[in-house]
């Protein structure tokens, strides 16, 4: 940490900025922490633009790893990105004592933030959730970001998370609630207490009717799905949409587009399937396509059968994300 509590905010607020990248957790085949792929695929990352890295997020499936794996994750991801780039590393745990473990670690070990969601299973209203994220608050100095997701069995509205975004070190909201008039109530009601973020890329048109600025896209998958080492439209579209110009950003948007509808695609059909649990087996598989190393995903997320993976890779090559391995 490079400020202090009272100063969490300003902090925030100045370095929470642009595209910020969700990192998966990459497996051996053996199904131990592959640190080896873990390094290359933040290398990867850092040539693409963006500007902060999430690790043990949903999508890092931190509900797979036991507790020293994930303590094993927190301490090596600062000397792999080696301050090229701001970090944050989720804390969510039903253990109070176990997140505060974490944060004080992370407080240690450099990171800029942490990212805390509702303590799935025990809370079941607004009250309890603010009450559980006050507890860590002050049992802890580091900036804290609160993850609005129905991922955790509990989604907190508007009110509710401007409520939260009154503690003293909760210095950004990322509302993945999927409903974007929430996400904009969020804007409006709690963004001049915290960075406010909604991972969908549409949000930014909606600013100039309603009057609220987003300047973080904190945090999702699509800079290494959509962008290539050659091509940056997703970062690009990121940066211009956070600075501000919108019009530039209107404009390289229909490049994006086609790659957010395949998104669209399969999300929705591995999704769907599995009452709306994140499809991590697809996107695993589709950096995987990309050159990254991910390995497979955790049980209970099945796998992808060999005919939904050729059609996915099908899809990224008439898109022109990959090579036509046919020739």
């Amino acid at each position: 940490m490079d400020y202090k509590k009272s100063e969490a905010k300003d902090w925030g607020r100045e370095r929470i900025r642009g595209q910020w990248t969700t990192m998966m957790t990459p497996f051996t085949k053996e199904d131990e922490l592959d640190e080896e792929g873990l390094g290359r695929n933040i290398e990867h990352l850092l040539k693409l633009g963006t500007k902060g890295m999430g690790f043990s997020w949903n999508m890092g499936e931190f509900w797979s790893l036991t507790h020293e794996e994930r303590l094993r994750l927190l301490k090596i991801v600062p000397d792999l990105v080696k301050g090229r780039a701001e970090i944050a590393f989720q804390v969510t745990n039903t253990s109070l004592k176990e997140i505060v473990e974490m944060c004080k670690m992370a407080e240690n070990l450099g990171y800029g933030f942490v990212i805390l969601a509702a303590p799935y299973i025990m809370t079941k209203t607004e009250e309890q959730v603010a009450d559980f994220v006050s507890k860590v608050a002050d049992k802890t100095e580091i900036g804290i970001a609160f993850y609005n997701s129905p991922q955790f069995g509990i989604t907190m509205g508007a009110k509710g998370l401007a409520k939260l975004a009154e503690i003293r070190n909760l210095i950004a909201i990322k509302e993945a609630s999927f409903n974007m008039q929430l996400g904009i109530d969020t804007h409006l009601l709690a963004g001049e207490k915290a960075v406010v973020s909604v991972p969908d890329e549409e949000v930014f048109f909606f600013e100039e009717y309603y009057g609220f600025h987003q300047q973080a896209m904190f945090a999702n998958t699509s800079d290494w799905r959509f962008d290539t080492a050659a091509s940056h439209n997703y970062v690009n579209f990121v940066d211009l949409a956070t600075n501000g110009k919108l019009e530039e950003a209107r404009k390289l948007y229909p490049r994006i587009k086609p790659v957010k509808m395949i998104s669209r695609k399969w999300w929705s059909r591995l999704a769907g399937r599995t009452g709306g649990a994140l499809p991590v087996q697809m996107v695993k598989y589709w950096g995987e396509v990309m050159g990254l190393t991910h390995g497979h995903a955790r049980p209970p997320v099945a796998p992808m059968t060999e005919e939904e993976k050729a059609e996915l890779k099908r899809d990224l090559e008439k898109a022109g994300l990959v090579k036509n391995s046919s020739g």
